[in-house]
Formats: structure tokens, C-alpha cells, sequence
């Protein structure tokens, strides 16, 4: 089994899905940070101000990350930023069902309408198990371009 989890392919599998979600949710919230903005104070859990500034720096760390991780660049770093920001979208989720809200989660802006449930939740274990993996079994002396040769 450890030989599975180390091995080259399957971590860049896991690295480019990871950075490939990012970058799209990240996408939708930079071209409308009004509607994401919007999304993220349904949650009625953030100040005004914190909200806004939010809604401005969350999308933008998603894509620069995003952009390293698929290029193979901070591997682990990156890995650690995202398992992070899915702990939290899970926290703020679960959060949202149990007060018995009926919302769209914003995790990719206003694209694609999702709302919160056990669905996303389980969409976001998913992605946090591939940030761990990639946290615990990546070489950092392996690069993309490395792996292609």
C-alpha cells in the first residue's frame, strides 16, 4: 500500500485534480467578487469587512497556489494552504446544515449554483484526503517535468 501512495503517477494525479479545482473555483470568484461576497456573508458568520476582504483574497490565493501546485512548484506548502481552506469549507458546511441554511456554497462563485449539503461536504473530504496526501507522500526533489522523463 505504501508503495501505491509514494507512487510517481498517483501523486501527480492527485496534484494536478487538487490544483485543477482550485483554479477553476478560483475563476468564477475573481471575475464576480460581488456574487462571492454575497455568498460567503449567507453564511452569517463573518463581519461586513471580513466578508469583503474575503471575497477579494480568498480567489486570488486559490489561483497563484493553484498555479504552483499544478506546476509542481511548493508542493507540500501548497498542500498544507488547501487541506486548510477544505477544513475550513468543511467547518463552515457543516455549520450552515446544522443552522438549517438553504444556500449556495460559493465555492465556485456563482457558476455552478451548488448548495451546501452532505454532498459538498463529502466533495470536500475528498479533496482534503488528496492535500494530505500529497503533504505526506510527495518527494519535494520530484518535479512535473522530472516525472515525464
Amino acid at each position: 500500500m505504501k508503495n501505491i501512495l509514494h507512487n510517481d503517477y498517483i501523486l501527480l494525479f492527485s496534484r494536478v485534480i487538487l490544483a485543477v479545482v482550485f483554479l477553476l473555483a478560483s475563476a468564477g470568484k475573481i471575475s464576480e467578487p460581488e456574487s462571492f461576497a454575497v455568498a460567503i456573508s449567507n453564511y452569517k458568520i463573518l463581519p461586513l469587512f471580513a466578508v469583503n476582504f474575503l471575497a477579494i483574497v480568498l480567489p486570488w490565493i486559490e489561483l497563484i497556489f493553484g498555479i504552483f501546485l499544478l506546476f509542481g512548484i511548493c508542493v507540500k506548502e501548497c498542500s498544507v494552504v488547501f487541506s486548510l481552506l477544505l477544513l475550513v469549507f468543511i467547518i463552515l458546511i457543516f455549520i450552515s446544515i446544522f443552522r438549517g441554511l438553504d444556500i449556495n456554497c460559493g465555492c465556485f462563485g456563482t457558476i455552478e449554483g451548488q448548495h451546501v449539503g452532505i454532498v459538498k461536504v463529502l466533495e470536500n473530504f475528498l479533496l482534503l484526503s488528496l492535500g494530505v496526501h500529497l503533504m505526506l507522500f510527495h518527494n519535494s526533489e520530484k518535479t512535473y517535468l522530472s516525472i515525464l522523463n
